[in-house]
């Protein structure tokens, strides 16, 4: 159970508390309402290369790491499709800091040249380093467009291609930037060491100030029921080859999700899964299967992922997949079987609550999906979960006109 107060200050910026004094160590983690998802198709990757320039100083602060490392603080951040997360941690003493740092680079970005020179170099270098010269690295490159035709989740969020990153101006980034960095689209948790009335009191001094945005209404593209089974077949100079497969499956607030998650565990999860048992240990046809969702805030994905051993053709590897899939289509799955796949998922559950910077990005995310309270409800929502419901969704997501598979050939 994770016990957390709330507040709203007047420009609209959510604030959580999570008090949790065993160690003398605060975090603070914000959360932006703003992905890749949120770009334009002909401008992609700047969600990306913003929780970059976000670390190349403020007006006030020249470089953000100094005055944190001086205190004996840490940070990082990350950017999805739906999301641009902010976290650091640093001794409760100095919670103050992290405060003055975050507020002022929230209020006044440094757009000077130099900065977007530098970052932008540093995002071309990533995309070229992590996506185009590492095996398997541009998979979701080719995966994206094609299970999604008309959802910005089409584009990774490194960004569709290199050249929109070397074009992007000064002016493209400012507007980006007052369009979405406002204090009415993040969600702030401090979490650790911390008191509520420190919290509030800091809260209102630093970041109250900052004047609200006006918030976009999204109005993104869905993408619709799929009606054609997709193939693609693309050969690079990697180790073995692999077997994707990507099925449309409901958003992250849908009531069927859990039940989702679930059945990619039965399907993927172990080597108590049935592909694993079936496909790896007993017929040998894999080295490594596994199969998970996306939990996209929009209609997300179930993907099958399979490292195929030598000699095994890509048609036998597919129709193996497929009848295993069947299994789980035709007759429920024993409730021995869900059992051990709800215990699985809850141990996961307490074991990420662990880390106290886990549980301050876990209370964003449930504001983010509309109630904080939702972050405690996680396991009753999966124990919920039945053996029909399993069925039903596995009939519907299933199908094989609902399947887009890639097959990844390692150069003869």
């Amino acid at each position: 159970m994770i016990h957390y107060e709330s507040f709203e200050l007047n420009n609209g910026l959510k604030v959580l508390v999570h008090q949790d004094r065993t160690s003398p160590v605060a975090t603070m983690n914000i959360l932006y309402d703003v992905g890749s998802r949120d770009e334009s198709e002909e401008k992609t990757g700047f969600a990306h290369l913003f929780e970059h320039l976000m670390f190349g100083g403020s007006q006030n602060i020249p470089v953000y790491d100094e005055p944190l490392q001086a205190v004996g603080g840490e940070n990082n951040a990350f950017t999805s499709p739906d999301i641009t997360n902010y976290y650091l941690t640093l001794p409760s003493v100095n919670l103050e800091t992290a405060f003055w740092l975050e507020s002022d680079r929230m209020m006044g970005l440094s757009f000077k040249p130099e900065p977007l020179e530098v970052q932008r170099k540093v995002v071309i270098e990533e995309f070229k380093q992590r996506y185009l010269n590492q095996p398997y690295g541009d998979v979701w490159l080719k995966l994206r467009p094609l299970a999604y035709k008309t959802h910005p989740y089409k584009w990774a969020t490194i960004g569709k291609e290199i050249s929109h990153i070397e074009n992007a101006s000064l002016e493209d980034v400012k507007e980006f930037f007052y369009k979405h960095y406002l204090p009415n689209n993040a969600i702030m948790v401090l979490a650790g060491d911390v008191r509520i009335g420190e919290v509030e009191k800091l809260a209102k001094k630093w970041f109250e100030p900052i004047p609200a945005g006006k918030k976009t209404a999204r109005n993104l593209p869905q993408e619709v029921r799929q009606t054609d089974a997709r193939f693609e077949h693309t050969q690079a100079d990697v180790p073995v080859n692999m077997l994707y497969k990507c099925y449309q499956m409901c958003e992250r607030n849908s009531d069927l999700y859990h039940a989702t998650d679930l059945l990619s565990d039965v399907l993927g999860r172990s080597k108590s899964s049935r592909l694993y048992k079936k496909l790896v240990e007993e017929k040998r046809l894999f080295s490594s299967i596994q199969a998970y969702v996306t939990g996209s805030m929009d209609k997300g994905l179930l993907t099958v992922q399979a490292k195929l051993n030598e000699g095994v053709a890509f048609e036998e590897a597919n129709t193996e997949i497929e009848a295993v899939i069947e299994g789980l289509k035709n007759e429920k799955v024993q409730d021995s079987e869900l059992k051990k796949v709800k215990n699985q998922a809850e141990t996961m559950l307490v074991f990420g609550e662990i880390e106290v910077l886990n549980r301050a990005m876990n209370l964003a995310y449930a504001q983010l999906l509309g109630n904080a309270a939702l972050v405690n409800q996680e396991a009753a929502l999966l124990q919920a979960v039945s053996q029909e419901q399993l069925l039903d969704i596995a009939q519907e997501v299933f199908r094989k006109e609902n399947c887009s598979t890639l097959f990844y050939e390692k150069k003869k």
